[in-house]
């Protein structure tokens, strides 16, 4: 439930949209789902000769195994050796064997993001010419599948488990105490808590296959479970275990020694604990999450967790309440209706959940996005605005619940009156009713008929009394319109859940849109002439420099070719290797090696470089500085 928009409360949402402007405008770099944003050899080139290695830069650091990076030759055949090793920051390479005959290799990776995330793809290199392979060029089946289905119904029914737990414990102590002893909450709570405790252990048991094999038949190998205790998700989920055995005991005490306690001081000091102690293990459970995912990676994750923890308790206030209400409105037993006080309180704390979504929801899309286009132009953002559409829908929903919550107060006087004078009516039809069948069991003690016309009687007058309690149900109109409001908001939170289980397993926008500038790299400057200056740095000590390139005359035909190599000071500097590669994309043509020889030092020289055509060319120049660290920089030069 939520109140009509005050002026206090337009001026604070409009503030809140002008800080997600200023900081949509101005952000910087971030990261969540690892993405591939180079590769040496690059994807579809043609080398003069074979590689020594294959190296792949990611977006953040990944977590690999032996079997994490193959190359594959024109048959089929695994070439690397060894395992994969990270070279510098988040580049990974493998080397390859020697004597490698022509044709196209395919390179696999399948590797698992610091947000917990499987990440796998592949793509293709040829040495000296393209060849037919066996090899597909796709992405393996990591993440997806039977298992990756199997594995995203696991998250959302945590999610939705963890909702409840903390959500309608929540309801039960803030908004209505009473609830406490009513069995249809009581069945909910501890539905959330089983739902959550068996989607754990699923997750656990899946884990292993998802982010490996993808494979059905490895979910209970023990291998890879081992190997997931040993990783950050696996670590969380075991956490996750141990606060939901806390998270029994408290259960326990709720629906036992409290309920059964009368109002007093007495209870209100367990109150206090038991609120005390469920804020702590409700933001146990939330921070398993923040620590192994989306939050836990990227810009400023020392803010981005506890908001998400903050986040996460919100959503389970808000919709773990609204479920515990919507049980409480149909299944409360009619002795023991729901009161307008509780519907009030649940209101004031929904409204105070959905203030707080709306500020760490800013705070996460900014992290998330980095951008406006990416609202549009990424599915994280999609699924975002798809996310803002639902929240909406369900606060307008919220506002016309909160108008029968009026009307709920206004009749509670009368409904309880006419309640009890229907019941004083069934009281008196009742004991004349007993009269009767006494006097009938006086006059025939030993009559069979008459207990089967006495067990008739009680169940005719059970039908009665169902039946009574219905139309007074039924009959008041504010009861019926909250319970229909509040279900049409349940079926929204239903699909917001969906939505926001798919948002954490989505690649964030400002890692899409990183990953595709990456591709591009290099293609959107042209040089007016055959003259280029490219700065790098192969990330080792040492590292940074400026290539400066000349091709004369810049034309079709023969060109002859000087490159010299700086240090940032402007010294020469030798690097113990230069290798120079030219393509014309729109032609598809190359890229063609140059071989240049070097000449003193920082110089190196080249004569006689064929460029068949005029057009676009890309020039990539590739400088190595140790034996390990490397790497190639580009530039379109315009030849005439």
């Amino acid at each position: 439930m939520t109140r009509t928009i005050t002026p206090r409360l337009r001026n604070l949402l409009l503030l809140l949209l002008a800080v997600t402007g200023t900081l949509l405008a101005g952000a910087g770099p971030a990261s969540a789902h690892a993405a591939l944003t180079g590769s040496d050899p690059a994807q579809g080139v043609v080398v003069a000769q074979p590689p020594a290695r294959v190296s792949l830069t990611f977006s953040e650091k990944v977590a690999m195994n032996e079997g994490s990076l193959r190359v594959l030759d024109p048959k089929g055949r695994p070439v690397q050796t060894g395992a994969p090793a990270n070279v510098r920051g988040t580049t990974y390479a493998v080397n390859l064997e020697s004597g490698l005959g022509q044709g196209t290799y395919t390179v696999t990776y399948q590797v698992v993001s610091a947000d917990s995330h499987p990440v796998a793809g592949a793509y293709t290199f040829s040495v000296g010419a393209p060849s037919k392979t066996v090899v597909p060029d796709a992405a393996t089946a990591v993440g997806g599948g039977i298992v990756g289905g199997l594995y995203a119904f696991g998250r959302y029914v945590s999610y939705a488990g963890f909702i409840v737990l903390a959500g309608g414990t929540a309801f039960v102590l803030v908004c209505w105490r009473r609830g406490a002893g009513v069995r249809a909450l009581q069945r909910l709570v501890v539905g959330g808590w089983l739902a959550l405790t068996a989607a754990t252990l699923w997750l656990l048991l899946l884990r292993g296959s998802y982010t490996t094999t993808g494979k059905l038949a490895d979910v209970f190998d023990l291998g890879l479970l081992g190997q997931v205790l040993q990783t950050k998700p696996g670590a969380a989920l075991v956490s996750r275990l141990l606060l939901l055995a806390a998270a029994a005991l408290f259960i326990a005490v709720l629906f036992g020694s409290y309920q059964r306690r009368e109002e007093g001081a007495e209870k209100r000091d367990l109150t206090f604990g038991l609120g005390i102690g469920g804020v702590v293990v409700a933001a146990g459970l939330a921070t398993s999450w923040a620590v192994s995912e989306h939050a836990s990676v990227g810009l400023q994750p020392g803010i981005a967790m506890p908001v998400d923890v903050v986040h996460l308790l919100a959503v389970a206030a808000w919709l773990g309440g609204l479920t515990a209400l919507l049980v409480a409105l149909y299944r409360a037993p009619a002795g023991m209706p729901v009161e307008a006080a509780a519907v009030r309180r649940f209101s004031r704390l929904a409204f105070g959940s959905v203030l707080v979504l709306v500020v760490t929801g800013v705070y996460q899309s900014w992290r998330q996005l980095g951008s406006w286009s990416a609202f549009t132009g990424t599915r994280y953002g999609q699924l975002l605005l798809a996310k803002i559409a639902l929240v909406a829908l369900m606060v307008g929903i919220a506002s016309a619940s909160r108008r029968w919550t009026g009307r709920l107060t206004d009749r509670a006087a009368g409904g309880a009156a006419a309640e009890e004078a229907e019941t004083e009516k069934e009281s008196v039809a009742a004991s004349t009713a007993a009269g009767q069948d006494a006097n009938a069991a006086e006059d025939h003690p030993a009559d069979p008929g008459d207990a089967r016309r006495a067990a008739q009687l009680a169940r005719q007058r059970a039908a009665m009394d169902t039946a009574r309690r219905k139309r007074l149900r039924d009959g008041d109109t504010g009861r019926h319109g909250l319970r229909r409001s509040v279900l049409a908001e349940a079926a929204v939170a239903v699909v917001l859940l969906a939505v926001t289980t798919a948002l954490t397993q989505t690649e964030s926008g400002r890692t899409e849109q990183e990953a595709r500038a990456a591709t591009s790299a290099g293609t959107a400057t042209t040089a007016p002439n055959g003259s280029l200056t490219l700065p790098f740095d192969t990330g080792g000590a040492d590292g940074k420099g400026v290539v400066s390139l000349d091709l004369d005359p810049a034309r079709a035909g023969t060109n002859q070719l000087h490159l010299f190599v700086r240090k940032p000071d402007g010294r020469p500097f030798d690097v113990p290797e230069v290798k120079v590669a030219l393509t014309l994309e729109a032609k598809k043509i190359g890229p063609l090696a140059v071989t240049a020889e070097h000449i003193t030092t920082g110089h190196w020289s080249a004569d006689s470089v064929q460029i068949p055509m005029a057009g676009d060319w890309k020039v990539a120049v590739t400088v190595r500085t140790s034996d390990i660290d490397e790497v190639t920089v580009s530039k379109n030069a315009q030849i005439g």
